[in-house]
């Protein structure tokens, strides 16, 4: 793991299109900017893990929970 140390306003850039800014620092929180393309997926570390997760059960599902699943979604 890198470590760096930046100030209110100093920025770190990881290879050619994206930049991390520091935008405020107030008590024990840093506020972060990130500028990248718009392609580019970016989340808090606690939602990745969520969507992880889900992926992971959801590639386990056997054909009886899609189809539960087809029908939950009919009713709605």
């Amino acid at each position: 793991m890198l470590v760096l140390t930046r100030k209110l306003g100093e920025s770190i850039a990881i290879d050619d299109n994206i930049k991390i800014v520091v935008v405020q620092i107030k008590g024990k929180q840093v506020r972060l900017g990130i500028k990248a393309p718009k392609e580019t997926k970016i989340h808090r570390e606690e939602v990745y893990q969520a969507i992880q997760d889900q992926n992971t059960a959801a590639s386990k599902a056997t054909p009886a929970d899609l189809s539960k699943l087809n029908e939950d979604l009919k009713k709605k």
